[in-house]
């Protein structure tokens, strides 16, 4: 996506009066902000330009001498369907619009309407062909079912499919407008993801990420927007805002459910509007940046509770991804445990250890709340501790261990909805093999899980083959 150009496809606007056509070139590309426009007042060039160039959207003057309007619309509407045309007249009369939609016009304008309701229509336009585009892209790679770019997502360590169809969905949105919204627990690699949407896009601008959980309303508009020389107490010089700052590239926000309602306001009118205005200034900036935000927390929630605006979150949830906790990504312990060994070690500056084999399996029964950032912390403690041989599993019993104390107990007592309860002895049986399982049959690690010795698990097992034996 061209960010100096908006939208990504041309706007043709075709008019034989000159300084009708310069005027209507003028609202569209000043209050409007569209900025990718083509113009014609020779309506034999239409076919031509809409052959050499990628036209989305047709402004089309019904009355022209060579080719009527009504003519190049019916030629349009055969040959690009695509393209959605917007009829501009000078007579206001009902049966010639509604000839014009029965033919294919998108929407229909009298010369003399209102400046902004005519900027509404073709934004409308715009939102329509943006959003087919969009659609045909995803169907594309849905069918494809392999990404066009994987080196963007090198640094995300995975093979879950989960994750792969993340990565498929962000390559068919390239290009769009609208913000993309990232949910997902803390530790789930959401800015990486992030760093993911900025290589797609291929600009030139940078990635500007900003935390904006803790900033009230005055440093967020700051923040973001910048301010003039005087706008307020303090402000002796001008400053850009991250905005201005991620111009041509992306602007991250990360923890945006925790923005205050006030922000909130800001930051809708700001996607709204496509403008925003530094603090002491009354001249506007267009909006040049790619919006991406993440939270960890359940909008739908902040939203029935009241400390998320409705119409915000259905702004933001235009482009959404939500990824997958790493308990369900167990798939991806084996590599990312050793992932984190080699960088662990190349940062401390020590030879890859060696992890034992049942380092895997005790990884694979722990859920990990706090995700990757937890396994990379956990790897790094036992790394930095390790001084040769074989990796100890020692740093990473005891930080399970200890993660498993301070857990809250489960508030559901699975027992309560049974109709009959099992024994103790069946119970215990049940919790036994749900150890094994999730140990992979390590007696070691699953009397660990269980908080018994290894003997007496040992023991059990070897009681319940025996009757096990007699019963056959």
């Amino acid at each position: 996506m061209n960010v100096d150009k908006y939208p990504n496809f041309s706007i043709l606007i075709v008019d034989d009066e000159p300084s009708w056509l310069r005027s209507l070139g003028m609202t569209l590309e000043g209050p409007g902000g569209f900025t990718n426009l083509l113009q014609t007042s020779v309506s034999c060039d239409v076919m031509g330009l809409l052959e050499r160039h990628d036209v989305g959207v047709l402004l089309l003057d019904l009355n022209m001498p060579h080719i009527g309007g009504e003519e190049l619309l019916e030629r349009v509407n055969r040959e690009y369907p695509e393209i959605m045309v917007i009829i501009l007249s000078g007579i206001n009369q009902l049966e010639m619009a509604v000839g014009c939609m029965r033919k294919g016009a998108f929407d229909y304008f009298v010369k003399t309407v209102e400046e902004n309701r005519l900027i509404g229509g073709v934004q409308r336009a715009v939102r329509m062909v943006e959003l087919q585009r969009e659609n045909r892209q995803l169907s594309r790679h849905m069918l494809k079912c392999e990404l066009e770019h994987p080196e963007v997502f090198d640094k995300i360590v995975t093979r879950n499919p989960k994750m792969q169809a993340v990565f498929s969905y962000l390559e068919s949105i390239v290009g769009s407008r609208h913000p993309v919204l990232i949910l997902g627990e803390s530790g789930v690699g959401k800015e990486l993801i992030a760093h993911g949407i900025h290589q797609l896009e291929k600009n030139d601008g940078l990635l500007v990420s900003i935390n904006v959980a803790g900033l009230d309303d005055n440093a967020f508009a700051d923040t973001l927007f910048g301010h003039q020389k005087g706008a307020f107490t303090g402000a002796e010089r001008a400053r850009s805002g991250l905005i201005e700052q991620a111009a041509g590239g992306t602007l991250f926000l990360d923890e945006i459910g925790d923005l205050s309602l006030a922000s909130q306001v800001k930051l809708l009118r700001l996607l709204q509007e496509g403008e925003y205005y530094r603090l002491g200034s009354d001249t506007p900036s267009q909006l040049r940046a790619r919006i991406v935000c993440a939270t960890h927390k359940n909008l739908n929630e902040a939203v029935a509770q009241g400390t998320f605006r409705k119409d915000l979150y259905y702004r933001l949830n235009t482009h959404m991804v939500r990824l997958p906790p790493l308990r369900e990504r167990r798939e991806d312990l084996p590599l990312l445990l050793e992932y984190f060994l080699e960088t662990s070690a190349e940062e401390l500056e020590k030879p890859v250890p060696t992890p034992p084999r049942e380092l895997a399996a005790l990884l694979h029964s722990y859920s990990f709340p706090g995700n990757l950032r937890e396994l990379k912390m956990m790897v790094h403690d036992a790394v930095s501790r390790h001084s040769g041989g074989v990796l100890s599993m020692s740093p990473f019993i005891e930080r399970i261990g200890e993660a498993r104390e301070q857990l809250v107990p489960v508030a559901d007592n699975p027992f309560i909805a049974m109709r009959e309860l099992p024994t103790i002895s069946a119970a215990t049986e049940l919790l036994v093999d749900a150890a094994l399982g999730r140990a992979a049959d390590n007696q070691s690690l699953a009397a660990r899980l269980l908080g018994v010795s290894q003997p007496a698990l040992s023991k059990r097992l070897k009681q319940r083959r025996q009757t096990d034996d007699k019963g056959v």
